[in-house]
């Protein structure tokens, strides 16, 4: 079945905003196809009788509708034209574009008013001196990458299914269009709130933290929750059995992880990469992601590894040693268990969360323990030496 809305928007595999290319066929009504050399063929303003239409044409031109309807503007402007119609230097303009994840489109009249306006808006924070050039870029691709799985995910697992031909005879282009017009609105003002909401929670972080410098190095608890035998499963489960495991995986996990205050950095289909400010939060969901999944039974079993330390972050991501080693602590976890580093160990005993297993770390007195630790055999791993992981559980 033809994915409704595959055809909005700025498409990789058209090179161009619009519908897809179809292999073997030159429409000279569509402003965005391109001849064999990547320049723009020549459009036709002759008419096509309405006779000639076919599926493909009708589809396209459903397409085309609500490529308007979304964007609000008409297809107008060559990149050049664009360009200089915002008052931006072409190559400043490709290099925003390129960051926003658009393709090259040659000089094909596929841009809208709603192009320009962003572009000088971009522009004009770079000018202004709100934003350096290269922090331009970063904020055009930190951008461009959310709202395009975000828009892929509406597509495939929102739009696709709402827009089954209530009636024989109809087709899903023919649903499209109206449900569009009335979701937009809705779904426009929700994106902005969810947005205002994280936007006014990170800057609640980054107001307390001590200096500058914490601002990109980061003290944090990093963790990794993977599925233990995904690639077996995705051997033995149909396409669709495999979509709704790693949905239900993903959507388990993130509630996991905000609920029990930390916040998921990203999702890898089989696993999910977390952070918490401090140890004890990090442990506790940790396990409690260990405990969920385990009472899901079409979910096999998870393993988890925590390490504490120094984070670098960078367009919403984390990197550095302390990711490098919470991902090893899950490779090497066992099946349904959480592993932690010797610095998380530490964190957790001075916080009082865990009792200390020695003199050398006395936990403060008076104070239940949420978590037990259990030494295991120290190990080498390859790029960070010999590291002497724990296994975390509940106490009793």
């Amino acid at each position: 079945m033809r994915r409704v809305g595959a055809a909005v928007g700025w498409c990789e595999d058209s090179g161009a905003p619009g519908a897809a290319e179809r292999s073997g066929r030159a429409s000279e009504r569509r402003r965005d196809s391109h001849t064999g050399n990547g320049e723009a063929a020549p459009v036709s303003d002759t008419p096509t009788p309405a006779g000639d239409d076919g599926p493909e044409d009708h589809d396209d031109n459903v397409a085309l509708r609500l490529e308007q309807l979304i964007i609000g503007a008409e297809r107008e402007y060559t990149p050049f034209q664009a360009a200089k119609a915002a008052g931006v230097p072409m190559e400043m303009a490709s290099r925003f574009w390129r960051a926003m994840g658009f393709p090259d489109i040659g000089q094909a009249k596929a841009l809208t008013e709603a192009d320009v306006l962003a572009l000088r808006r971009l522009a004009g924070l770079v000018e202004a001196g709100l934003l350096s050039e290269p922090m331009a870029v970063q904020v055009a691709r930190s951008t461009g990458q959310t709202t395009a799985r975000l828009a892929d995910w509406q597509i495939d697992s929102f739009l696709e299914g709402l827009t089954e031909p209530p009636e024989p005879g109809m087709t899903r282009s023919e649903v499209a269009y109206p449900l569009v017009e009335l979701l937009l609105p809705e779904l426009e003002e929700f994106l902005v709130y969810v947005w205002r909401r994280q936007l006014a929670a990170a800057a609640g972080r980054v107001v307390q933290e001590q200096d500058d410098a914490e601002l990109v190095d980061r003290r944090l608890a990093v963790g990794f929750a993977d599925l233990v035998g995904f690639t077996r499963l995705t051997r033995r489960l149909e396409e669709e059995e495999l979509g709704e495991l790693v949905e239900t995986f993903e959507t388990t996990a993130a509630d996991q992880v905000a609920e029990h205050g930390g916040r998921l950095i990203k999702t890898l289909g089989d696993e999910v990469l977390f952070a918490a400010d401090d140890a004890a939060t990090a442990a506790g969901i940790g396990l409690r992601l260990i405990e969920t999944m385990a009472d899901n039974p079409i979910l096999p079993e998870l393993r988890v590894g925590i390490a504490f330390g120094t984070v670098t972050t960078r367009m919403g991501d984390v990197f550095g040693n302390t990711v490098n080693l919470a991902s090893r602590l899950t490779s090497i976890a066992p099946k349904d268990a959480v592993l932690v580093d010797d610095a998380m160990r530490k964190e957790l005993t001075a916080a009082g969360a865990a009792p200390a297993p020695g003199p050398g770390d006395p936990a403060p007195d008076g104070r239940d323990h949420r978590f037990t630790l259990r030494p295991l055999h120290q190990r080498p791993v390859r790029g960070l030496g010999i590291i002497a992981p724990w296994q975390l559980t509940r106490p009793g």
